[in-house]
């Protein structure tokens, strides 16, 4: 297994998307890109710490690739939004990738490059953290009620109903080969 972490604004719809990726074995979301140590929500929420609403995807490279895994990512949500997704706005909603390694830096950067050549507009997604102090790099899971929240409460959140089907149909027709069967 490897793991990838992704920023694409609400932390909630981008576990939803993923958790209907083949080859995806588990989505946490939680908090990366900050300055403060374990990170609440409501921090988060504030804006103050720098940190971004993100997921950490395990996923089985034999069923899909990393690079898949990025065109997906970009392919999802709009990464021409500076600090935004939707109503969503300020820096802990910022599309970003979090590389865990060079490797994974240098897919990320060709997958922005491919998605930009392929799309008008131009995307503002960031690739950080290789660089970075450590507290910049450290994962805080989210809160447990976060966890899947699509799957319970978000079914009956009315944010959730308007922005995260959009975002599942992007993704059941741009990237129908990697839907899990079923899903």
């Amino acid at each position: 297994m490897e793991q990838a972490i992704i920023a694409g604004g609400c932390f909630w719809c981008t576990e939803a998307v993923f958790k209907d990726v083949v080859g995806v074995h588990a989505v946490e979301s939680g908090y990366i890109g900050g300055t403060a140590s374990n990170p609440t929500y409501r921090d988060v929420c504030s804006g103050t710490t720098g940190h971004a609403e993100g997921v950490r995807v395990t996923f089985d490279p034999a069923a899909i690739s990393l690079a898949q895994i990025y065109d997906v990512f970009l392919g999802t949500h709009d990464p021409t939004q500076l600090n935004r997704q939707g109503h969503d706005v300020g820096t802990q909603y910022r599309s970003a990738i979090f590389p865990l390694s060079e490797e994974q830096g240098s897919e990320a950067e060709a997958a922005i490059a491919r998605w930009n050549s392929e799309n008008s507009g131009t995307a503002v997604t960031t690739v950080e953290g290789l660089k970075d102090d450590n507290q910049s790099k450290a994962w805080y899971p989210a809160e447990d009620y976060h966890q899947e929240y699509w799957e319970g409460e978000g079914q009956r959140n009315p944010y959730c109903l308007a922005t995260i089907p959009p975002k599942i149909m992007k993704l059941r027709k741009s990237f129908q080969k990697y839907v899990k069967e079923g899903a």
